[in-house]
């Protein structure tokens, strides 16, 4: 039970912070005093029934800030209310003052722990003080236990439902960002690597042969253009203005550009075996973008590569996919962002990639991807 009160206590108020006011808090301080009004008139046998609405009118504008501040609302209500119960000599009898419970709800729904506890303690002391007042009868005392009890319940449920909603769109966020954060790596990381690599051979070049520094520039403007054209994508579908479903994604069949070879660089081999035209697009753009990284990381770490071959076989089991360079033998290498983006997008699709030493020197980029629950 000290754990429960200690966990209730150190709640904090609810997330996602409430508005401050919608147009239903106006209709309901419009609405309201003239019910109250009404009731006073139609009423006779109840009594103090001219000062009960009275006062009823008089706190209805703490629903207002029964969002913000709903302790001190509640407080002021209740307090209030208690008042002019001793003054009367007993609860007020009017219907309208179930509007009170609006600020039960409020205190339960948008609260802190500590509110919630102060507001229990503040209704127990009015259901005490009403009770010294006058005795009620076992039925007014379940009646109005359940409706308050579900006036609570109610506030609890919503309560949680808006932070699970909470959670779950902090989660699809998180998602978005780390999805955002491998296109970027495996797109623009992957061209301006090769606009570095050429401006390092053309700086080599430019003093004793002009033609082949020229040729570098070409190259280079060749992947500037694409460097923008894949962030304007990017960026149409962040913006929205493109539906995620018909934004350009790449394929197989532009593993081929990959095959370019560019001076000064390697060899690259692009070879693709099995129904590779069978692939859907996720599975399809999920192979391009591991091959892209697995090239652009032997561009860029394998030392004295002369040759990357890129390897891709479509089988009954699924793909397979091997990027295999012939630089220098090296014992292990740093994980970086890389590896790290490629080992999440096989996971994401149920399969595997490993990043190691090849046999007889290099570095190899082994991919697998399971066929099992594609669908086109």
């Amino acid at each position: 039970m000290t754990s429960l009160l200690r966990s209730i206590w150190d709640a904090p108020a609810a997330t996602p912070p409430p508005p401050r006011r919608v147009w239903r808090d106006w209709v309901l301080v419009a609405v309201l005093p003239v019910v109250a009004v009404l009731e006073a008139a139609t009423r006779p046998e109840v009594p103090w029934r001219w000062l009960w609405a009275v006062v009823l009118v008089a706190l209805v504008p703490t629903l207002l800030w029964r969002r913000t501040r709903p302790l001190l609302m509640l407080a002021i209500a209740f307090g209030v209310g208690s008042i002019f119960t001793v003054v009367t000599g007993g609860d007020p009898q009017l219907v309208t003052t179930a509007y009170f419970l609006l600020l039960v709800y409020a205190v339960v729904r948008w609260g802190s722990g500590r509110a919630m506890l102060f507001a229990g303690v503040l209704m127990l002391a009015s259901s005490a003080l009403s009770f010294a007042l006058g005795p009620a009868s076992i039925g007014d005392v379940i009646g109005g236990l359940a409706v308050v009890v579900t006036t609570i319940t109610l506030g609890v449920a919503f309560r949680w439902r808006a932070a699970a909603r909470a959670r779950e769109l902090d989660r699809v966020k998180l998602l978005e960002r780390e999805q955002l954060a491998r296109d970027l790596h495996d797109t623009v990381a992957h061209h301006v690597s090769a606009i570095a690599i050429q401006a390092q051979a053309g700086t080599a070049v430019a003093s004793t042969n002009p033609d082949a520094a020229a040729e570098v520039l070409r190259v280079i403007e060749g992947e500037a253009s694409r460097t923008l054209a894949e962030m304007r994508s990017i960026v149409r579908v962040l913006r929205q203005e493109d539906d995620l479903e018909t934004a350009p994604s790449p394929g197989i069949t532009d593993l081929r550009r990959l095959a370019r070879t560019e001076p000064g660089g390697p060899v690259i081999d692009v070879r693709l075996a099995g129904d590779v035209d069978g692939l859907p697009p996720t599975i399809a753009a999920a192979v391009f973008r591991l091959a892209q990284e697995g090239v652009t990381n032997a561009r860029r770490h394998a030392r004295n590569a002369t040759r990357i071959d890129v390897r891709v076989h479509v089988g009954a089991a699924g793909i397979r996919l091997d990027v295999r360079d012939d630089g220098d033998s090296t014992a292990s290498a740093a994980t970086g962002y890389g590896i790290t983006g490629m080992v999440e997008r096989a996971t994401l699709l149920g399969g595997t990639c490993e990043a190691g030493p090849a046999p007889g020197g290099g570095w190899v980029v082994s991919a697998v991807l399971p066929r099992a629950g594609w669908s086109a």
